[in-house]
């Protein structure tokens, strides 16, 4: 599903629904009839926010060459913490080579010593699973530090990990401007340089579409997501899979057609009710 939405009235003003997977020249054939009606009417593109695809760069750049492009922070930061939790399952993996194996029943005297090691470990790997949310956080409470402390001795990369997506999240502190953040993005790249540890685990963070995504800083109108186009897709992605009849590209756009239709009658029926509660209650 291929959408154009207004992404501060959350109105979707074009769609396309493909049975393929999207290429370059979907996305131009899809832009190209939105341009011709915008310069019909005298309008321009003064930004455009899209997903991390490759598709979208060379096709804005040509269509919309005065516009602002601004890759979508909610990808970006997706991208990344999956990078962090994956390492930190990776750290788990590492501690479940290290664990003791022991027969089946109540361990000899022998065995008591690596007994209590494994349990230790094993406490260690289900700390590390029930509480990974903390790596990714974007603010922890004084108890979630506390707790964040308590699984993490001994593991010091995990902890420059998380000080990382710390620095990550400052990036998009809309507080201050776009020439601040890249140096802000170059310090932290550099720091990551120097820690091997975790240097091949964060690539994400020497992507160009990082740099795009702090665009919105010195556009206080450009949108930082493409939520308006992702909550829509989602909504009809789930309808595919649970509703029956609503299986083809047909009936999709049917759908989706039928929404813009209610979109565009929803202000006069809410006058409508308006005036119906007003002719109620005796107060219009």
């Amino acid at each position: 599903m291929l959408s154009i939405v207004d992404n501060h009235r959350f109105e979707r003003l074009a769609y396309q629904v493909l049975e393929h997977a999207p290429t370059q020249d979907d996305i131009r054939a899809f832009f190209t009839p939105f341009q011709a009606h915008l310069d019909a009417r005298g309008l321009k593109v003064q930004g455009v926010t899209t997903d991390g695809s490759p598709l979208y760069p060379a096709v804005v750049q040509e269509l919309f060459p005065e516009a602002r492009h601004q890759v979508c922070q909610f990808h970006i930061l997706k991208e990344i913490t999956q990078a962090v939790l994956h390492a930190v399952a990776k750290v788990r993996k590492e501690l479940k080579a290290r664990q003791p194996v022991l027969p089946r029943g109540r361990p000899s005297p022998a065995q008591r010593a690596a007994a209590r090691k494994s349990k230790r470990i094993q406490q260690r790997i289900a700390d590390l699973f029930d509480h990974r949310h903390l790596f990714v956080q974007r603010r922890l409470t004084a108890a979630e530090k506390k707790t964040f402390r308590r699984i993490t001795p001994g593991l010091p990369h995990l902890r420059t990990l998380r000080h990382i997506m710390d620095e990550v999240y400052r990036l998009f502190d809309r507080r201050c401007r776009s020439e601040t953040a890249l140096a802000r993005l170059a310090k932290l790249r550099a720091r990551v340089r120097r820690f091997k540890a975790v240097g091949r685990t964060l690539n994400k963070l020497f992507t160009p579409n990082l740099q795009k995504a702090l665009t919105f800083l010195d556009d206080r109108l450009l949108p930082s997501t493409s939520n308006a186009v992702e909550r829509s897709n989602r909504r009809f992605r789930k309808a595919q899979r649970s509703i029956y009849s609503v299986r083809t590209a047909q009936h999709i756009s049917q759908r989706i057609a039928l929404d813009m239709q209610r979109d565009q009658q929803a202000p006069e029926r809410f006058a409508t009710m308006q005036t119906l509660h007003l002719a109620r209650t005796g107060t219009g």
